[in-house]
């Protein structure tokens, strides 16, 4: 745990006792804060006050005496209202933080120089994550990994010069830490989300662009439109902008050649890493990941040599484009993330020939947009309330069977593939759908997934992967 000391002697409201605000109560009080915390959930209050925390409804909270709230992520700061308790903070003058700024708080007074890189985008921000903290482990150093990811900030270890911190952030997280300041900073891509959030793309974007914007090096994917002007903005401000591309070759930045890493400097490139035969990175969407991790770890001080072991050695995150087995020619993939057409677009385009494994609880749309994939579509193997609707989209485009379950599906698609005259083939599971017709999450879709393709005689198990 950080203890919060920048908090010392503070009188401080904390609203949200989830697991993360738990986290951040218990870290105010072992730095010496007064913390009132509260939460609309009467099991989260009772929670926190068997832990010890002084709890009490914040509407009836002398804010006279109130400098700081900290505020849940979760808990609406502006739209589509603000939370009452946003609402009381602002009428008393008080600041609104999060967890995020507390550590960058405890950062600065403890020890300022330690490598800290954070994370944003709307997509691939949490492989981005993993794939930064797993090189930089396997290098030796000496990492913690949280934030929107894995675990709650401020119970990771304390800072100190030579301990390196990598930090998934949300553009919740974001909105709630003013003085964000990575040594690294890692802006992905930007494309509509969390609108009912944050209100406009406009908003939503200028939030994301804090990230870089405090930065000593902004790392930038330049594939968007709302992200290259971002870049272009920071650049004419004097900071210091990496960019990323995975559309095309770049002046000066890193970009992807098929499988090969690119950097380049006054328009002359040359490669830098590669990417062949990782399967973990595999797919362009990969590629804008591992260029962004590779510019972070190159700020960091790493070698290129430990950077491609670093890659070589990454085992991917859980449920997405998971390698869980292999027999023969065949490999087993879980892409159980994928709960919308969009999400699974990423895994079709990466794979030559493939044995689908798709369905669940419908989303709107459906996989029309998923038609130009279907030619690569050995046979799709249809499960849950989608099957019937799935089945009519794809029609005679490819060969396909209602299979109900995913063990059914597993055991049909294994067999099938098995006997498939081509060289590699894949078994993938990328539903395309919520879950929630058959399993609580797409976390038990998928372990329901790792399961059937592991009971398969003569499975080769592949390495255990970050959940």
């Amino acid at each position: 745990m950080i203890p919060a000391t920048t908090f010392n002697g503070k009188k401080v409201a904390l609203f949200g006792l989830g697991g993360s605000g738990l986290a951040t109560a218990h870290a105010l009080v072992a730095g010496g804060a007064q913390v009132l915390a509260w939460d609309d959930n009467p099991d989260s209050v009772a929670k926190a006050k068997a832990d010890g925390i002084a709890t009490g409804d914040l509407r009836d909270a002398d804010w006279s005496t109130v400098g700081t709230l900290l505020l849940s992520p979760g808990v609406p700061l502006t739209h589509p209202r603000p939370h009452w308790s946003a609402q009381l903070a602002r009428a008393a003058g008080a600041e609104i933080i999060g967890d995020v700024e507390l550590f960058v708080r405890e950062r600065r007074a403890h020890a300022p120089r330690a490598p800290f890189v954070a994370i944003t985008g709307t997509n691939g921000k949490s492989t981005t994550t993993a794939l930064i903290a797993h090189v930089l482990a396997a290098a030796g150093r000496d990492t913690q990994m949280g934030g929107n990811i894995g675990r709650a900030v401020m119970t990771l270890d304390p800072p100190s010069p030579d301990r390196h911190y990598v930090v998934e952030c949300s553009s919740y997280q974001i909105d709630l830490a003013p003085s964000l300041d990575p040594s690294a900073g890692v802006l992905l891509n930007l494309t509509p989300d969390h609108l009912d959030r944050h209100g406009t793309m406009e908003n939503y974007a200028a939030i994301k662009e804090r990230l870089v914007a405090g930065s000593e090096t902004a790392i930038i994917g330049v594939d968007d439109d709302h992200c290259r002007a971002i870049a272009d903005r920071l650049e004419r401000a004097g900071r210091k902008v990496e960019r990323i591309s995975v559309t095309g070759r770049l002046e000066q930045g890193f970009f992807a050649e098929g499988a090969q890493l690119m950097r380049a400097e006054r328009g002359r490139a040359e490669p830098l890493l590669s990417l062949e035969g990782i399967g973990s990175l595999r797919g362009r969407h990969n590629a804008q990941n591992a260029l962004a991790a590779a510019a972070a770890c190159l700020a960091c001080g790493l070698s290129q040599a430990e950077i491609q072991a670093g890659f070589a050695s990454f085992p991917g995150l859980a449920h997405r484009m998971e390698q869980v087995g292999r027999r023969g020619r065949v490999l087993f993939v879980n892409d159980s993330k994928a709960t919308n057409a969009d999400a699974a677009a990423p895994a079709l385009s990466s794979f030559p020939r493939i044995y689908w494994i798709a369905g669940g609880l419908p989303k709107a749309g459906g996989i029309e947009s998923l038609k130009p994939f279907f030619p690569r579509i050995a046979k799709a193997y249809l499960v849950g309330e989608a099957a019937p609707v799935f089945a009519a989209t794809i029609g005679e485009a490819t060969a396909y069977e209602i299979s109900g379950t995913i063990a059914a599906a597993v055991e049909h698609a294994a067999r099938d593939a098995a006997d498939d005259p081509a060289g590699e083939v894949v078994v993938l599971l990328s539903p395309a759908c919520a879950s929630f017709d058959q399993f609580r999450n797409f976390e038990v879709r998928g372990e329901a997934f790792r399961e059937a393709v592991r009971a398969l005689p003569g499975i080769e198990r592949i390495g255990e992967t970050r959940g």
